[in-house]
């Protein structure tokens, strides 16, 4: 992960300052760990950043799907909200559906039966 260590430092905020929405060096800390809101935000900037980093970032995710999900008192709040979110269940439910030659098979043979009823 020398990519996403060499690029970003996390530290502490020295003071309990209010957040600056218009501060261009203010940075907004997401907790991927405890909040499902922010891994899923984790994987969408993965998506986006170039390959080096996105590798590093991929391994931490890997990381992060691989242990319990501890969820703090934001995470628990979003989990709720997180409904629209791919699962794997429905990954699988995709993966069942037949297969794009066997639906234009099917809607060929659909429209040769509506063709003979007339």
């Amino acid at each position: 992960m020398a990519e996403l260590t060499r690029r970003y430092v996390v530290m502490t905020m020295a003071t309990e300052a209010p957040f600056d929405v218009r501060d261009p060096e203010g940075v907004f800390v997401l907790k991927p760990w405890k909040d499902p809101a922010a891994l899923r935000a984790l994987r969408a900037y993965a998506d986006c950043c170039y390959p080096e980093l996105a590798r590093d970032l991929q391994d931490w995710i890997r990381a992060i799907e691989r242990e319990p999900t501890p969820r703090g008192d934001v995470g628990q709040r979003n989990e709720a909200h997180i409904a629209g979110a791919p699962t794997r269940r429905r990954a699988k439910v995709r993966a069942a559906r037949p297969s794009k030659p066997r639906r234009a098979a099917r809607k060929a043979t659909r429209a040769t039966r509506k063709r003979r009823r007339r």
